[in-house]
């Protein structure tokens, strides 16, 4: 699988054609890194991310978030599907990341020494975006001494380490004035927003506001409960497009990673079936997004891949070839506001938030609303603070399909919502939309909370920490 990811990552550079600088017949990993262009290097390095997020993270995001579950007819993610990953397993994945870290992170040293303050926001934003997904996943990670070639045992950051450094890191590129900027501008080789420094800086600004709320339900909540007040104060601006990778086409290497990763091209095309948890709720609401999530058929019960139903019943995931990588989606943003709007303005302006955000959901798949934000999704205006968040993060939730299922995950052990279920689905008592324990779980009725880190890192660098349980919470977890 890493030969997929590294694959993807050198040939997606053949349909960008972003600069004339990038030699798309020589292995990027072999390009003097002191040499190469900046935009040269970030071509690859968003790749590499999207390759990486995009794929094997998103598999593990979806599954743990229960969009999809294992097929009765195949087997290849049952370990994900029953809580039984291993260090052995995905190491492809961390591997993947770092990798892509190495050409941002190199960009970042290079701009910065050069004075090119547009470059040097852009890899910041990246590094933070990427670093704020692994330590989410794993807890603690190399990033101080990370991807740096004179130090081949890094040392692990905590979580909490990681979270401050971003924040400071996001500060001090923020910081910089764009208009003194020294060197080449951005432009095609910017895969996410093609060299638009305002939409650069929103996300850097949007990525401040999700490290500070990812805080709130922990031992550090008085931290980010300043950090969010001081943005809402500030008057800066935030996300309100998608920063995504889109160059995607239906071509082997080139197409949309999660869709590369499962469907056509690497493994079974119908492994991921629609789980009951999020068909359930749709079914309940009559909400149109069923069908563009899923093709026509039945739900499957959460890890009950051993069940003897036909799987011709049971639909399979829509997922489509030119689907972009969202990096962070305008829903997501929205949410965000949304969240921070009701926890830390007094309310003002939350529901505006909240009804642009799933409207914009809904809009994504040429959808209109119908109704359901006067009924069934409606803000919960004169509810009480935890039912206007279980409102926000249940569609946050449903808006991270299909690729970002890892924050619909996070958000889960963050807030506890969607909630958890009493019975399993199979029981009549079943509330549609909860989080159920699937039914070849393999952790004694605990929910996974985290991934092991690999054995490619365990081997290769003594400072990796002592391996934890799965069902082990990161920092910042409560629920």
């Amino acid at each position: 699988m890493k030969k997929y990811i590294a694959s993807f990552l050198v040939l997606s550079m053949v349909f960008a054609g972003c600069s004339t600088d990038l030699d798309i017949n020589r292995d990027p990993d072999l390009i003097n890194p002191d040499e190469a262009p900046l935009s040269a290097q970030l071509p690859a390095g968003i790749s590499g991310l999207a390759g990486s997020e995009g794929a094997a993270l998103a598999i593990i995001g979806g599954m743990w978030a229960q969009y999809w579950t294992q097929s009765n007819a195949a087997n290849q993610y049952k370990d994900i599907d029953n809580y039984n990953i291993g260090t052995a397993d995905y190491n492809y994945a961390w591997d993947g990341m770092y990798d892509a870290l190495g050409d941002i992170r190199n960009i970042k040293r290079k701009a910065k020494a050069s004075g090119n303050w547009k470059y040097y926001l852009i890899a910041t934003t990246l590094e933070v975006q990427a670093s704020q997904i692994l330590t989410d996943y794993y807890g603690s990670i190399p990033y101080t001494e990370a991807n740096n070639k004179d130090i081949l045992a890094p040392r692990f950051n905590s979580g909490e380490e990681v979270y401050d450094l971003m924040i400071e890191d996001l500060n001090d590129a923020l910081a910089r004035d764009l208009s003194t900027s020294e060197g080449p501008n951005p432009s095609t080789d910017d895969f996410i927003f093609g060299g638009d420094m305002t939409k650069w800086t929103q996300f850097a600004n949007t990525m401040k506001l999700k490290v500070y709320m990812r805080q709130t339900n922990s031992s550090r909540a008085s931290v980010a409960a300043a950090g969010i007040t001081d943005l809402l104060n500030s008057g800066v601006t935030f996300l309100n497009s998608d920063a995504a990778m889109t160059q995607f086409i239906d071509a082997i290497n080139k197409s949309n990673p999660l869709f590369e990763f499962n469907n056509r091209r690497l493994n079974v095309a119908t492994n991921l079936r629609m789980s009951t948890t999020l068909a359930s709720l749709f079914a309940a609401n009559s909400d149109p997004r069923r069908n563009e999530y899923y093709l026509a058929g039945n739900s499957l019960n959460q890890g009950f891949y051993n069940s003897s139903v036909g799987a011709g019943t049971i639909a399979v995931v829509k997922l489509s070839p030119t689907t972009p990588v969202l990096f962070m989606s305008k829903e997501e943003s929205l949410f965000l506001q949304a969240e921070a709007a009701a926890r830390f303005n007094g309310g003002s302006g939350a529901k505006a938030l909240y009804d642009a955000a799933v409207s914009a959901n809904f809009a994504r798949y040429s959808l209109t609303e119908g109704g359901l934000l006067s009924g069934a999704y409606a803000y919960p205006v004169a509810g009480t603070l935890e039912e206007q968040i279980e409102a926000i993060i249940v569609q946050k939730w449903i808006a991270s399909f299909p690729g970002n299922g890892f924050e619909g995950f996070f958000e889960k052990n963050r807030t506890g919502y969607p909630k958890t279920s009493a019975v399993p689905q199979s029981d009549a008592n079943y509330i549609p939309g909860q989080i159920a324990y699937s039914v070849n779980g393999s952790t004694n009725g605990l929910f996974p909370k985290r991934m092991p880190y690999p054995l490619s890192e365990r081997n290769a660098n003594p400072n990796a920490p002592n391996l934890v349980s799965i069902t082990t919470p990161v920092w910042w977890a409560n629920n």
